[in-house]
């Protein structure tokens, strides 16, 4: 079963990796906050803390990126998101 991970600097500025998984409030999704808003996290360090919420990329998959904001002035929020699978294959 494929699952999506999210990438994000929160709105309080610090970035952080939830996995959406489908039937569970989104107050219960695996989350990992990185507790900074820089340096941006690292590929390797994104990979790690996924595998600490039990996560794998699954096969082809790559991060896409987006921009959000509410204003052409306001502070952007980005938002990166990522096809996963739990690790080993278990759903």
């Amino acid at each position: 079963m494929s699952h999506s991970a999210r990438f994000s600097n929160s709105y309080s500025g610090d970035w952080e990796v939830y996995v959406v998984t489908s039937g569970v409030p989104s107050l219960n999704w695996p989350e990992h906050d990185f507790g900074r808003s820089m340096p941006v996290p690292t590929l390797a360090e994104r990979t790690e803390a996924l595998a600490g919420l039990g996560y794998e990329a699954a096969d082809g998959a790559a991060w896409q990126w987006q921009e959000l904001s509410s204003a052409t002035t306001a502070r952007v929020r980005l938002l990166a998101a990522l096809d996963v699978r739990p690790i080993g294959g278990a759903s």
